[in-house]
Order: structure tokens, then sequence, then C-alpha cells
């Protein structure tokens, strides 16, 4: 690639210093009169209510951690080969579709 030096170069004082940006595209400030109001919908409280549930939901059972940890160091946790597999081509499958579609 070859750089073009045909650029003209911008002269000191071609920009004023007290210039300003046009706010054309800046968002506006909301009036504090007017006697505009809104409503939410039921279904709105209803998914407020299930996402501070879901807030307070811990994303890992610690309890059932703890019980797997101890069943592996007892010499009690078996694992299921057929269902591995079975689950690891499950989701090879599932991204191959995901893929296509």
């Amino acid at each position: 690639m070859k750089i073009d030096s045909t650029l003209k170069s911008i002269g000191p004082g071609t920009v004023s210093a007290g210039s300003t940006r046009s706010s054309k595209g800046a968002p506006s400030k909301p009036s504090s009169g007017g006697g505009e109001s809104v409503q939410l919908s039921p279904l709105s409280s209803q998914m407020q209510a299930i996402e501070a549930s879901m807030a307070e939901t811990p994303v890992v059972d610690s309890a059932r951690v703890a019980e797997i940890k101890q069943a592996i160091a007892d010499g009690r946790f078996k694992v299921n080969p057929h269902a591995v597999a079975d689950s690891l081509l499950q989701t090879a499958h599932d991204l191959i579709q995901s893929k296509l579609a």
C-alpha cells in the first residue's frame, strides 16, 4: 500500500479557540414542566420481581459441590461414561445445528 502525501495541512489559526460543536446529535434534557406520566404494565412488575429473586439466588449450590467433593475424596463418586458420551454428542449436535441455522 502506498501512502498518499497529497493531504493539505491545516495552518495555525484555522480553528478559532472559541468555536463550539453543534448539539444536533446530543441528547435533549428532560423538561421539568409538562404533565407527562409513564405507566408500566403488570408484566413489567413481574419481570422486576423475577430479576430481584434471581439476583438473590446463588449461581452455584455450594452444598452440592461440597457433597460431590466429599464423594470423590471417599471414592464413592461414580462416573457414568455412557451418560457423559451421550451428553457430549448432544452438545456437539446442538452446536452444529446452531451454526447451520
